[in-house]
């Protein structure tokens, strides 16, 4: 069993994804990050840097913080969607980190200026929309010789398209990117993605371009 502390955002998401894919027992454990409960003092034990999400494995008695170390953790726990060793588990990790070093804090102030901020920083909404772009190009170049981003569905999509899933924020032209279209799309049609997605709440449809 898994204890998850998360909430509805693209790196809760993830996980709960992760685990609805991997079929996994879990018990979910809502931080509402928009009331602050990711600094209360029980959950800076399980997550010091107060972010979601973060998993208990009751099976040994394991904390992890970090979306892209949980991932990792729960595909080589279960044996899925991450190559054991050799040449093709290198192309997951390497997206995986692409994720976490591009897209993740990337995206994440594109939605800050152009989103809940816009009129207020013209210079950021022109630095971050730039740079979403820019990603969602290194992306479609990728799919258009990939039908997932490391060959076989893996832990690195389950990563990258919660992040995608929230387009309309990032002002993403789709004309622009069909290969990232034609992706997303695949994978919102799984069961276990639409069972994720709606982790630990629901509020709202998964958006179809």
């Amino acid at each position: 069993m898994i204890d998850l502390y998360t909430w509805v955002t693209p790196n809760g998401r993830k996980v709960s994804i992760a685990l609805e894919e991997m079929e996994l027992p879990y018990e979910v454990h809502a931080v509402d990050i928009g009331k602050d409960e990711q600094f209360k003092p029980e959950f800076l034990k399980i997550s010091p840097n107060n972010r979601i999400p973060a998993i208990v494995d009751r099976d040994n008695g394991l904390s992890l913080m970090e979306s892209g170390a949980i991932l990792i953790y729960l595909a080589d726990k279960t044996g899925k969607f991450l190559p054991k060793d050799g040449v093709k588990r290198y192309p997951v990790i390497e997206w995986l980190m692409w994720q976490m070093g591009g897209p993740g804090p990337m995206l994440g102030q594109a939605h800050h200026f152009l989103k809940f901020n816009k009129g207020k920083a013209p210079y950021a909404e022109e630095r971050y929309g730039k740079e979403a772009q820019r990603l969602y190009g290194v992306l479609d170049r990728r799919l258009a010789q990939h039908q997932y981003v490391a060959d076989d569905y893996s832990i690195a999509d389950m990563a990258i398209w919660p992040w995608i899933s929230r387009y309309e924020w990032q002002e993403i032209d789709w004309t622009n990117f069909p290969n990232v279209k034609r992706w997303y799309l695949d994978i919102a049609k799984r069961p276990a993605v639409q069972r994720g997605y709606h982790v630990p709440a629901k509020v709202g449809e998964i958006p179809i371009p």
